[in-house]
């Protein structure tokens, strides 16, 4: 990704090799500001408050936070309490257990003195292979777009944020909006702004500004009236989980954009790397839906007038609010699955994941 019209990950080793340099998600788009991340309680703290998000991106900041939890007590007991808690610090996404289900086999076979140097270069792997998973997913959905491209400007709707930021670094559903634009095709996102986290008005928003996109942002309840008068040809949305069978699920308020889309007749596509494809999970009854923080509905952080960013509350304090992070879109209304793979039906991700 391009910051400033400088190369950057989203996570990378600090020179030392004990600690990570990241991006803290939760400053953007009014500040952007690189933190160091030094020990495991820091990582469990920045994926639990979103400092680092997106299922790619855990699913890498938590290899690390595996190896950097080996410098403080490189002990059996200690590892796979280190593995647990970072599962448990965002329990939806699958590639929090991916990365841990990858790392602790490889760890627990080799003695005490080898453990620290392995996991760090078994984490490193993963990064290096989120950024080519990436760029495969970028290139079988620009295929996609290139065919519904009729010379004139396309409009992609996405939802949430599943771009450069969400992973380690070129995105999913955005993957392929890049590499359209970089192909010279005339094309404008709308973007959901995504209450209550805002991570498209502020996340989505911003990397597609850095890129020279054009785009729009809308309220979450435009993009169905969007579709109902032709102004949107096409869906693409990033994953945290797909189930065998297809279903997805993705930051809540996906189930409603899937449900416009196929009553328009509008192609609905989800791209997701293999690690977020879960084929132990026969169906999404079975997913453990994320409950964060009742105050994330009832209040909003801003740029204020004097240009701090500021917290206000939006609702009245008698009032009381619900909080689930995701849900779930049926696989019956995804038109298909973008991979590193190639493009299947939901029904046929045997074939790809």
């Amino acid at each position: 990704m391009k910051i400033h019209n400088k190369n950057y990950r989203t996570i990378w080793p600090c020179a030392n090799g004990k600690a990570l340099n990241i991006i803290d998600q939760t400053r953007l788009p009014f500040a952007f500001e690189i933190i160091e991340i030094s020990n495991l309680p820091a990582m469990i703290k920045a994926i639990k408050t979103m400092q680092v998000r997106g299922a790619p991106l855990i699913g890498v900041a938590a290899a690390y936070g595996l190896a950097l939890s080996l410098l403080n007590e490189n002990t059996e007991v200690a590892l796979y309490q280190a593995a647990k808690d970072l599962i448990a610090s965002r329990p939806t996404a699958v590639n929090l257990a991916w990365a841990m289900q990858r790392m602790l086999p490889k760890l627990t076979k080799l003695p005490l003195n080898e453990r620290v140097s392995a996991a760090w270069q078994e984490a490193m792997q993963m990064a290096e292979e989120d950024v080519l998973q990436n760029q495969q997913i970028a290139m079988y959905g620009l295929d996609l777009i290139k065919r519904a491209y009729k010379n004139q400007p396309l409009n992609i709707l996405t939802h949430c944020n599943a771009g450069w930021l969400a992973t380690v670094d070129h995105g999913t559903a955005l993957a392929p909006i890049y590499a359209a634009h970089d192909a010279g095709l005339s094309i404008h996102v709308w973007v959901d702004e995504t209450r209550p986290r805002n991570q498209g008005s502020s996340l989505t928003a911003w990397e597609l500004a850095q890129h020279g996109v054009p785009h729009t942002v809308i309220c979450d309840n435009a993009g169905g009236h969007l579709m109902q008068i032709g102004q949107v040809d096409m869906v693409i949305v990033g994953a945290d989980r797909v189930t065998k069978n297809g279903d997805v699920c993705n930051k809540i308020g996906t189930y409603l954009k899937a449900l416009a889309a196929f009553d328009n007749d509008i192609p609905f596509y989800v791209a997701v790397p293999s690690p977020t494809i879960d084929l132990q999970l026969n169906d999404s009854s079975q997913i453990q839906i994320e409950q964060r923080s009742n105050d994330e509905v009832a209040y909003m952080q801003g740029l204020s007038e004097d240009g701090n960013l500021q917290s206000i509350r939006i609702m009245p304090v008698e009032s009381m609010a619900i909080n689930p992070a995701f849900d779930i879109t049926p696989a019956r209304l995804v038109t298909g699955i973008i991979t590193e793979h190639g493009v299947c039906a939901p029904n046929q991700l045997m074939k790809v994941a």
